[in-house]
Order: C-alpha cells, then sequence, then structure tokens
C-alpha cells in the first residue's frame, strides 16, 4: 500500500489500550442525533464519524479499539468527531442516516454486521466517504474503505502457545455469531494446536471448534454474557483448562466462568481478541495468557488521516503480522509461565509466516 496507512501501522502499536468507561464515551442512542466530542481542540471543519455495532463502544474488545482510533485523531489531527452507538442491528440504518445528516466527512462502520447498511448508505450519498471494520466487498464501492485483518495468524501463534501450556492436554474456544470475522479466529487457533501437537509430537485436543468440519460452539449473539459463561462451563467440563471466546462483551461471561473456576482451585486461562484483554478487561487481567490483537486503533486513525489529506483510497486495508495489523499480546503475568523454548518457537513461526515460508489458510482468510 503507497498511502500513509502502511506507514502509520509500521510505526508499530500505541503504547497501550486504555479501559474507557461508560461515563467517559460519547454515545448515542437510537434514533437521537450524533454527539460531538467535546475534545480540546478548536472546531474543525473536517468531521470524522464512527457507528458501533450493538456491543456498543464499551465492549473492551473491537467497537472500543476503533472509537478509540477516531479520538486519537480527533486529539492528533484535531478533527470533531461525532458517535453514533446502536443497540440492536434495526438502528444501523437510523444511526448511519444522521451520520450524513450532520455532515461527516468519513463514517467509519465497526463490524461485519454493517456490511449491508454501510453499502447502502454509501450509494446514496456518492460524495461521502466511509471505512468499514471487519468487511470488503466484491466488487469495491467506490467510497467505501475495508479495514479487514488476516486474524488467523495471530490466532496461530495463540493456538501454539495455548497447546504449549495447557496442563490437561484440551484448549477450547467458541464464538459469539458464526460469521466469517470469528470463525477467522478459530481457524488460526484450531491449526497453531495442530502445529504444536505436529512438533512435539503432542495431542493436545481442540473443544469447541472443529476446523475441517466448520462446526462448534456459538452463543448466536455478541452481548448475552451469561450465554457466554454457560458456554465457557461447558468446555471446562470437556477438560479445557485455556478458553479463547470470540465473542466481543460475550467474552466477559467467559472471564467470569473462569474467574470463578480458578477460586475453586482449577488452573485456567483466558485468551481475549481484537485488544489487549489484559489492558481492556483487567478485571480478568489475572486469567489473560494473551490475546490476538487486531490493530484497529491505529488502522482507523491512518484512514481518517488519509481522508483529511485528501489521499482516501477504497483499497482495502489487510492487516498482517508482516505489516504489524495484527499480532499476539504480551504475556504479562504469565511471562514466567511460558517456557523461553515456546517464545523461541514461537518468534521462529512468526518469521516464517511473514516470509511465506508457512501459510495460515481460513475460508474466511481476506484476499491480499
Amino acid at each position: 500500500m503507497k498511502n500513509s496507512l502502511r506507514a502509520t501501522l509500521k510505526r508499530g502499536s500505541m503504547a497501550g489500550v486504555a479501559t474507557a468507561s461508560a461515563a467517559g464515551l460519547l454515545l448515542t442512542g437510537c434514533g437521537a442525533p450524533p454527539e460531538a466530542g467535546p475534545g480540546g481542540n478548536t472546531a474543525s471543519a473536517y468531521t470524522g464519524c464512527i457507528v458501533s455495532d450493538s456491543g456498543g463502544f464499551d465492549d473492551q474488545s473491537f467497537n472500543q479499539s476503533s472509537f478509540e482510533g477516531l479520538k486519537k485523531a480527533e486529539k492528533d489531527l484535531g478533527i470533531t468527531v461525532r458517535s453514533a452507538e446502536s443497540k440492536s442491528n434495526s438502528d444501523f440504518e437510523t444511526n448511519l442516516n444522521g451520520m450524513v445528516a450532520a455532515g461527516c466527512n468519513l463514517t467509519v462502520t465497526v463490524g461485519f454486521l454493517l456490511g449491508d447498511a454501510t453499502k447502502a448508505a454509501a450509494e446514496k450519498n456518492p460524495d461521502k466517504h466511509f471505512a468499514i471494520v471487519d468487511f470488503s466487498y466484491d466488487p469495491p464501492v467506490p467510497n467505501v474503505k475495508p479495514v479487514v485483518y488476516d486474524t488467523a495468524q495471530a490466532a496461530y501463534l495463540a493456538g501454539y502457545v495455548a497447546a504449549a501450556t495447557s496442563k490437561t492436554g484440551k484448549v477450547g474456544a467458541f464464538g459469539g455469531v458464526k460469521l466469517p470475522t470469528v470463525t477467522i479466529f478459530m481457524d488460526g487457533f484450531y491449526d497453531g494446536v495442530q502445529a504444536y501437537n505436529k512438533a512435539k509430537g503432542a495431542n493436545v485436543q481442540v473443544v469447541g471448534w472443529d476446523k475441517a468440519s466448520q462446526d462448534g460452539s456459538f452463543t448466536g449473539d455478541f452481548e448475552k454474557q451469561d450465554t457466554g459463561k454457560q458456554v465457557t462451563l461447558n468446555l471446562l467440563d470437556q477438560g479445557a483448562d485455556i478458553i479463547m471466546p470470540v465473542a466481543g462483551p460475550v467474552g466477559l461471561g467467559s472471564g467470569a466462568a473462569l474467574k470463578e473456576a480458578k477460586a475453586a482451585g482449577k488452573d485456567v486461562k483466558l485468551i481475549w481478541v481484537d485488544a489487549d484483554g489484559y489492558l481492556t478487561a483487567p478485571e480478568y487481567k489475572d486469567l489473560m495468557l494473551t490475546s490476538v490483537v487486531k490493530k484497529m486503533d491505529q488502522a482507523v486513525e491512518a484512514v481518517v488521516k488519509d481522508d483529511k489529506e485528501g489521499t482516501f483510497s477504497n483499497e482495502a486495508y489487510v492487516g498482517t503480522l508482516e505489516n504489524d495489523g495484527v499480532a499476539i499480546a504480551p504475556f504479562h503475568d504469565f511471562e514466567s509461565a511460558v517456557p523461553a523454548e515456546t517464545k523461541s518457537e514461537l518468534e521462529t513461526l512468526k518469521s516464517d509466516i511473514i516470509s511465506g515460508k508457512l501459510v495460515v489458510e481460513s475460508q474466511a482468510s481476506p484476499k491480499k
């Protein structure tokens, strides 16, 4: 990619993803005019806007990370920011229409579920620019920039380290809704476990997902934490001691189940997704082995910067290990629990994926 998006992402991640409280976010209700962020800058002629999916901006996951990217653009670029939080899928069209009416120069939509609504709004407003996280179009839409991630690459590393540190020989994964942006994590995780088994002559099993059949455990939404807790308990009952929920806020239910299991004396761990859960879900940081991170904050700010500078492109940005768009988070409190040999092997696997020597594939992998 030749524009500044790639250059910005290559500079590496921000120092950390701060946890946003519900009180600190500027959210709008269904049908209400989008709110403008107060910011410390004078009013700007450029307005950057964002619409969440039903997980909300305080999901401690991909909505939150994307929103933080827009807020950083507000600080760094002096833009005006507006935001609209969707309470359900039926809010998407209303919130997008509100952003157009508010004069947004660029509207970022967050999540696969907003694909149709974003396309419809873009086609009705060809003079406006849009960007969508976790969705791409074929054929491309002229005024929509997709921001997508080959998360299978990073999830592969997470699966490998999960297999290496499991005490029971079973690890688990489950999803919210069965979407490509969910199953791509699960595919990569599954393959990482198989890679460990092949390298070590081991037989660590994955419960909750089978890559070959593309069948596994799903809660059916990204909201109901109680369902996430129950699915996690089911995976624990099957013997898993490390769980990776790919389910937005539903993952907090998984954290609650694992916290109870730990209190009962079980040696269990959690792998978060999208953001570094050690930072964004600190109530469960003592469980966080690692996280499969999509650096959406960086990408959103870079897309806004390009658009503000007049270099908007509808060419898809694909986050990979090579361009630092995806990664696994530090092991934090479990740094000493991961053997030095495993850490070295992870670095080799990462290098091999970047060089192309090792190809991680998923049915849901984005086109590069």
